[in-house]
């Protein structure tokens, strides 16, 4: 990786895409951008780079063949693996499992979070998805459910911090508990539950700020019985949604956009992504690559394939989004749900994170906090 002090192409501001230069300091920072206004609808019509604030993925499991719960250098394959794709912040996500093996999956990642790996994305800390959800609504986490346990859940986040949280709002320990995580500084996700609007309701009330894998481990929507999904719609500003159209149809996905203000697009990733169908291992389930998919024996969805220039291209090509409003689901928004106001953006005095793409929206190149990584070399 070599250093990088600038690069032209059509850049994305908070304010609309210019073409000109986006400048990078010594740090990694960026020190300016600068240009001429160009109409997003010329964008993809010549030959210039296109530059986008570098993805942010807040839920990842693995990739290239790696799991998170592996523990180890696994973390740091991972990030490695989805800065090929774009991606140049993420929050390495683990299963519902024994403590014991959160504990060997906290230890391996918890190095990463505090140095960046080499050539890889940076690990920004832990989604802890489970244990404290609903086994109604276990979706492909194994089942080691649990209540809400508050000296686990620290001894876990001395280890490596704790980003996110999810968890099942309608057992009453784990919504007495939402305030004293906030305290702690995780945010709380729902999910993988089997709850009412009214429990919905009541979590955000507490201090619940998102949804986990919207539509997906929960009760649909109902007009009557409007249940999670309704109570996000009504009240959530932030949720996230897996793109890959297969766990959400576009017509869903495109509902949701509408109704939630800062929606963001995650992966859900899993160590088949980027790998020849096969077997692969999440946590203590053994999952099959199939066709695009990623399922249990019994065809249960299991996280997925899905890589966020995928992503970018699902919401850009088959859905009509643009690319700015792409852009702010797969970068700004799951910045700002975690207050990250330097990353997500590109704009003077902000980590330089970018993806460099083609007018096909292929990746060219990744800007990793000012570093130039060429995923072709």
């Amino acid at each position: 990786m070599a250093e990088l002090t600038h690069f032209k192409g059509h850049v994305l501001t908070p304010s609309g895409f210019l073409s000109g230069v986006l400048e990078i300091a010594r740090g990694g920072r960026i020190a300016r951008v600068e240009g001429t206004p160009v109409e997003e609808d010329q964008v993809r019509q010549g030959d210039s780079p296109i530059i986008l604030p570098g993805f942010i993925d807040l839920h990842v499991h693995g990739g290239g063949g790696h799991d998170i719960m592996d523990g180890g250098e696994a973390a740091a394959q991972v990030a490695r693996f989805h800065a090929l794709h774009g991606t140049t912040a993420l929050a390495a996500t683990t299963m519902t499992a024994p403590v014991e093996d959160l504990e060997a999956a906290f230890r391996g990642l918890a190095p990463f979070v505090h140095k960046r790996p080499e050539r890889g994305a940076r690990v920004l800390g832990v989604h802890l998805e489970g244990p404290y959800i609903n086994r109604e609504r276990l979706g492909a986490q194994p089942d080691h459910t649990r209540p809400m346990a508050l000296e686990e859940l620290r001894f876990l986040h001395g280890i490596a911090p704790i980003l996110l949280i999810t968890l099942a709002p309608e057992i009453p320990a784990n919504r007495l508990a939402i305030r004293e995580l906030l305290a702690e500084g995780i945010r709380v996700q729902l999910g993988h539950t089997q709850g009412t609007y009214e429990d919905a309701v009541e979590a955000i009330r507490l201090g619940a700020s998102g949804f986990t894998h919207l539509f997906n481990a929960m009760p649909g929507l109902h007009h009557r019985n409007p249940g999670v999904v309704g109570a996000a719609f009504a009240h959530a500003e932030y949720a996230e949604i897996i793109p890959d159209l297969l766990h959400v149809h576009p017509g869903a996905i495109l509902a949701a956009l509408r109704a939630i203000p800062r929606l963001y697009c995650v992966t859900d990733s899993t160590a088949a992504a980027g790998m020849p169908d096969g077997e692969y291992q999440l946590g203590r389930h053994t999952v099959t690559k199939c066709l695009g998919g990623v399922r249990l024996p019994d065809g249960t969805l299991a996280g997925s394939a899905l890589t966020m220039d995928q992503a970018l291209r699902n919401l850009a090509d088959t859905l009509g989004l643009g690319l700015a409003v792409a852009s702010r689901c797969l970068a700004t928004n799951a910045a700002d749900h975690l207050g990250l106001q330097e990353r997500g953006r590109l704009l003077q005095g902000a980590w330089a994170d970018a993806v460099v793409l083609d007018r096909d929206l292929a990746v060219r190149g990744v800007i990793l906090e000012g570093a130039w990584f060429d995923p072709h070399a």
